[in-house]
């Protein structure tokens, strides 16, 4: 984990974040009565800051609408309301150039990408104003779109920029046939894949979609590429893991009797067929997570814990999300346990 320059401490008052983006899928109650209560709370305690909303529709008086294409509206602070899903949108929302730190707050659903509970906004946002909150470097991917001659595409969108935090998927979608797509690492050839489809995914998003099709468990903070198969026909087709500096290209072959539906992060980029590609490299720009280890506060002499920033949010995740190497008798030990 690493401290971030913008939070150190520092003699000029000015280090501070002058403005703030909150970003939120949902507009449920708890989620409004959040955002009012992070408004109150930022008018009370930082007055200096300005809040934006990247959406159109007002969500409070006093937020004024994030245009990025606006030179004075540069952003110091992204804070998520909502899942997994919802970082992930704000991910999506800085396609171009560096992001800001991010301080995700969730809304009593678990997740990996989740650090504070809300309940805790005053004590996390304190951390950050004062300079003592560590972030994770959380790798994105960089993805750039091919044509059957090798030229540049643009996708359905007219962008040619997409950068992605979990993964990039490549599927056969509602064909009945297999997909069968080249892959190559580096330039070389690595194989003929003909299975269902095939993700390229970083440290992220290895708990997410590769996951549940049978890809390796990366730690955050290694700077790595995984390959994982959807559902190959061959038994001896096994994920792989990359180290970033690598640049994979899957190109769908000739001969596939199905097109393949391009994912990322959830949203539906476009479909590529026969003869064309997509290449795929680590991010010149991460996401910096604010960590949940941030919270203002140090434990006192003799308490159990260890001061902010050094604790290992992820190592905690494995345990309580997944069940980690959990037996079905120690799960029904920590049952009740938590009965009692």
């Amino acid at each position: 984990m690493l401290l971030l320059d913008f939070f150190c401490p520092s003699a000029h008052p000015t280090d501070s974040p002058k403005s703030v983006l909150i970003v939120n899928k949902l507009r449920t109650k708890p989620v409004l009565d959040a955002i009012h209560a992070f408004l109150a709370h930022i008018r009370l305690r930082y007055p200096h800051v300005r809040v934006y909303h990247p959406d159109s529709g007002s969500v409070a008086d006093g937020v004024d609408l994030w245009q990025p294409s606006e030179p004075d509206h540069k952003i110091d602070l992204v804070i998520t309301l909502g899942g997994d899903g919802t970082i992930l949108h704000a991910s999506s929302l800085f396609k171009v150039g560096a992001v800001p730190p991010v301080l995700s707050f969730s809304m009593g659903t678990l997740g990996f990408l989740l650090p504070f509970h809300v309940d805790d906004f005053g004590r996390a946002l304190e951390s950050v104003f004062n300079g003592s909150a560590t972030v994770l470097y959380r790798m994105r991917l960089a993805c750039e779109f091919f044509g059957k001659h090798g030229e540049k595409c643009n996708d359905e969108n007219n962008s040619q920029d997409w950068q992605v935090m979990n993964e990039v998927a490549l599927h056969r979608g509602s064909s009945p046939h297999l997909n069968t797509i080249d892959a190559f690492v580096d330039g070389q050839h690595l194989t003929e894949a003909v299975s269902d489809g095939l993700i390229v995914s970083t440290p992220t998003g290895s708990t997410a979609y590769s996951l549940s099709a049978g890809g390796p468990i990366v730690h955050p903070s290694l700077s790595a590429i995984v390959l994982t198969p959807i559902c190959p026909r061959s038994l001896s087709f096994r994920p792989l893991v990359f180290p970033a500096s690598s640049s994979i290209t899957l190109r769908i072959g000739d001969r596939s009797r199905a097109p393949a539906g391009v994912s990322m992060d959830g949203q539906v980029a476009r479909v590529l067929h026969p003869g064309e590609s997509i290449t795929v490299r680590a991010s010149a720009h991460p996401i910096p997570c604010i960590n949940r280890s941030s919270l203002a506060t140090s434990p006192t002499v003799g308490s159990e814990g260890v001061p902010p920033g050094k604790e290992d949010d992820w190592v905690r995740d494995i345990n309580n999300l997944l069940q980690y190497n959990a037996t079905f008798r120690s799960k029904a030990l920590t049952a009740h346990h938590n009965r009692n």
